[in-house]
């Protein structure tokens, strides 16, 4: 009897993988193809295409990141050059934006960016002011907007955005407080410290991806 117990223990927990290996995939696609670009929204919507309903099933939001990568990288190849075109854009705006200690986060640094993901950028700065005179300063029109971002797991506040276009690519910046700097915020996708990476290291990772490219035999874009 507990022999008989036990595998349906091991046949009930084989399923609920298959389950959440299933949706973390469908929540892909429909980020990937549908343009759905919040985890939660995506794991729902997946859940009721496939009439998955029990918690212990729904995938985490890391999982769905990496179904995500593997989708684009299986079925959405054009992704590689935007990919690409944007980290060079991000890198030449963490120089523009040198004075600010700029930081790339975001799909463009994860890499699951696409040919729709903004360039999201947080600048550090103790007066707001600042980088909107920047902006006004070298003519650049941007569009200000705010952002709830959480700092930790008590404490939570709003920072103001600006948008703007150049290069036919979306800039999106956030301006945080210089002592932010030593503590990334959390992120949506998993509440850990946000990934970030300043000019030095998001030139590593264009050199370490023309590398790759090299010798997967890849023509350089």
């Amino acid at each position: 009897m507990p022999h008989a117990r036990q595998h349906a223990n091991l046949h009930a927990q084989t399923r609920t993988r298959e389950r959440r290996h299933r949706l973390a995939h469908e929540a892909a696609r429909l980020m990937a193809e549908g343009g759905i670009r919040d985890y939660h929204q995506a794991k729902l919507k997946a859940a009721e295409r496939l009439g998955i309903f029990d918690d212990a099933s729904l995938p985490r939001n890391r999982e769905i990141e990496e179904a995500l990568r593997e989708y684009q990288r299986l079925f959405q190849r054009e992704n590689i050059p935007a990919l690409r075109q944007r980290r060079e854009s991000a890198l030449r705006a963490l120089e523009f934006f040198k004075s600010f200690e700029p930081r790339l986060v975001g799909p463009v640094l994860d890499g699951t960016a696409d040919t729709r993901s903004p360039v999201a950028l947080h600048l550090y700065s103790d007066d707001p002011d600042a980088p909107p005179r920047f902006l006004d300063q070298h003519g650049i029109p941007a569009e200000a907007r705010s952002r709830r971002l959480r700092l930790d797991r008590e404490r939570a506040d709003d920072f103001p955005v600006y948008v703007f276009s150049a290069e036919d690519i979306t800039f999106d910046l956030t301006v945080l407080p210089l002592d932010i700097l030593r503590q990334a915020p959390l992120s949506n996708t998993d509440e850990k410290p946000m990934k970030r990476a300043s000019a030095t290291q998001l030139r590593q990772l264009l050199a370490d991806d023309e590398i790759l490219d090299y010798e997967n035999g890849a023509t350089p874009l």
